[in-house]
């Protein structure tokens, strides 16, 4: 049984703006914590219990990343591990961070596409949150607000000689094939709107080093307001991917062989993407272990590595080590630092969520 939420239009609701990056949103005042909220993100609110404010989570997830559920009052929970975002619109600004089993109902208005319109009740600390000015819409019913219940005078007429004002589109457009710049020197028709920022589509704010990896060998520099699209995220650095041309005679076919720059996060998000290729990571050993029922993606009783990475990342990865190659690996010193080529087994481990890889060679770095 689907559970179809109708929210209430913005314009009758306050609503609030994150601004902390990563304030929690609770399931209820000084509750239990469920999800992380985005900085900038505006909520629709609630009730409110003295320093505790109550809000409604609303936006767009992938519709891949949730399934149904049973739970009373709920028809959706995502099943996307180990998070998955919830966008302002399709492809929009970031709302949230939803964790896996995160509960959720779905929108009337249903799903656009690969995406699905959904929303959840929950609080926030007043502390996390900023109030969002209200603004006046072009039409507001008389049950909306108190100023309907005077009728504002109709306008003058313009003076005879008078030429009627073009018809404003949004973007500066206007109708019968002349142009304008919006808002130069006539009032604000509301027909022109503000297009939804890509937080994907970025610009280098400097003069900046592009590099290969994080802490890698430096692959070029980029000049200032470069066109780049992010890609990920890891820690204080963000991959990104170049827009731009270059001439033809400058190219030649890539050679087959080492990804490199490649995350863990990138592995567990699309893990057969990357099933079979080979990887250069930088990893810092940990120590190395014997595989156990715990692990089934690897062999019974192998011997692997265990090493967070690739740096700066800090969360767990496996590598299959070759019964050949397992003596150099005995003298590494727990938490150095060690550059490994290795072929990924399995992007993501079904109980653990971490990446399984076959060690192919080894250097340990100073």
């Amino acid at each position: 049984m689907l559970w179809l939420v109708t929210p209430p239009p913005l314009a009758s609701q306050a609503r609030y703006r994150v601004t902390t990056d990563g304030a929690w949103f609770y399931q209820e005042a000084n509750g239990k914590r469920l999800a992380r909220l985005a900085r900038g993100a505006v909520l629709m609110a609630g009730d409110a219990q003295g320093n505790w404010q109550g809000l409604i989570l609303e936006g767009w997830i992938f519709a891949t990343s949730v399934g149904p559920t049973p739970r009373a009052g709920f028809d959706l929970a995502v099943t996307r591990a180990p998070e998955e975002n919830l966008r302002s619109a399709p492809a929009g600004a970031l709302n949230a961070k939803l964790p896996e089993g995160f509960l959720l109902s779905r929108v009337a208005e249903g799903s656009s596409g690969r995406w699905v319109h959904v929303m959840r009740s929950g609080w926030a600390d007043r502390n996390d949150l900023e109030p969002v000015a209200q603004v006046a819409g072009s039409r507001t019913a008389a049950s909306d607000s108190d100023s309907a219940e005077v009728e504002a005078p109709p306008p003058p007429p313009p003076p005879a000689t008078s030429t009627p004002a073009p018809l404003t589109r949004p973007g500066g457009s206007v109708a019968g094939g002349h142009t304008t710049s919006p808002g130069a020197g006539s009032p604000d028709t509301g027909l022109t709107t503000t297009a939804p920022v890509d937080p994907t589509r970025v610009e280098s704010a400097r003069r900046t080093v592009l590099y290969r990896a994080p802490e890698g060998q430096p692959a070029g520099t980029l000049a200032p307001s470069a066109p780049l699209r992010v890609l990920g995220k890891s820690g204080e650095w963000t991959r990104v991917e170049l827009e731009g041309w270059v001439r033809s005679g400058d190219l030649q076919i890539a050679p087959p062989g080492v990804l490199v720059g490649v995350t863990a996060a990138e592995l567990r998000a699309d893990p057969q993407r990357y099933a079979g290729q080979v990887l250069r990571w930088t990893l810092q050993f940990i120590s190395l272990q014997k595989a156990d029922e715990l692990r089934p993606e690897m062999p019974s009783g192998a011997t692997y590595l265990l090493a967070r990475g690739p740096l700066p990342e800090r969360g767990f990865v496996y590598v299959v080590v070759p019964e050949a190659k397992r003596p150099q690996l005995e003298s590494i010193t727990p938490l150095a630092t060690v550059q490994v080529t290795a072929r990924v087994r399995i992007g993501r481990t079904r109980f653990l969520g971490n990446p399984v890889l076959d060690l192919i060679s080894l250097e340990t770095l100073p």
